[in-house]
């Protein structure tokens, strides 16, 4: 866990607002549908948080296992 930190808080510290990180790996397939998902919501609000909670809200709706969605964490600075 504390690489994933590590790694985080230097993005952050080099002037990223926030970074979207993962807690196990995952399945190249799911990613990418999280991840259009993800950047279109957030092309539309602007909110990083907003944009993951639609994302993840939107795999539910279609069914996908949570092991496919739930490892995505947003970390702010």
């Amino acid at each position: 866990g504390e690489e994933i930190l590590g790694l985080s808080r230097g993005f952050l510290t080099a002037g990223a607002a926030s970074v979207l990180i993962t807690l196990w790996t995952v399945n190249d397939r799911a990613t990418a549908q999280l991840m259009r998902h993800f950047y279109g919501e957030f092309t539309k609000a602007g909110s990083a948080a907003m944009a993951l909670r639609h994302a993840q809200r939107e795999m539910i709706r279609r069914g996908e296992h949570p092991y496919y969605w739930a490892p995505f964490v947003l970390v702010s600075g």
